[in-house]
């Protein structure tokens, strides 16, 4: 009887060990995974435009074709430089350069 105890000892040792850890990871991971959540959301509920208050294809000044034709102006919420990073996150070139990622207003929560 004495070999049960001492089995179930080193069982619930290993359980405490192992098992409180890793439970303390997943509760994190899910709080983690909530907060980035609620920022996603956040950032989407900001209004992104200029300082002139106007979207890109105006200041740009994009002919019709051209801004029916464009990715970004079928995605109205979301900046056209978030539209056309790179899958890595990367931002292109030309929009570092672009007016209107230059004047863009910088999201301000209240």
């Amino acid at each position: 009887m004495e070999w049960l105890n001492t089995i179930l000892t080193i069982i619930l040792g290993l359980l405490l060990r192992i098992g409180i850890p890793l439970a303390v990871t997943a509760g994190v991971i899910y709080l983690l995974h909530r907060l980035d959540q609620r920022w996603q959301k956040e950032a989407m509920s900001v209004p992104v435009v200029t300082l002139t208050g106007k979207p890109c294809w105006e200041v740009k000044e994009c002919a019709e074709a051209r801004h029916k034709a464009c990715p970004a102006a079928a995605q109205p919420g979301v900046p056209c430089w978030q539209v056309f990073r790179s899958k890595s996150g990367v931002l292109r070139e030309d929009c570092l350069s672009c007016e209107v990622f230059r004047q863009a207003s910088v999201p301000v929560l209240v």
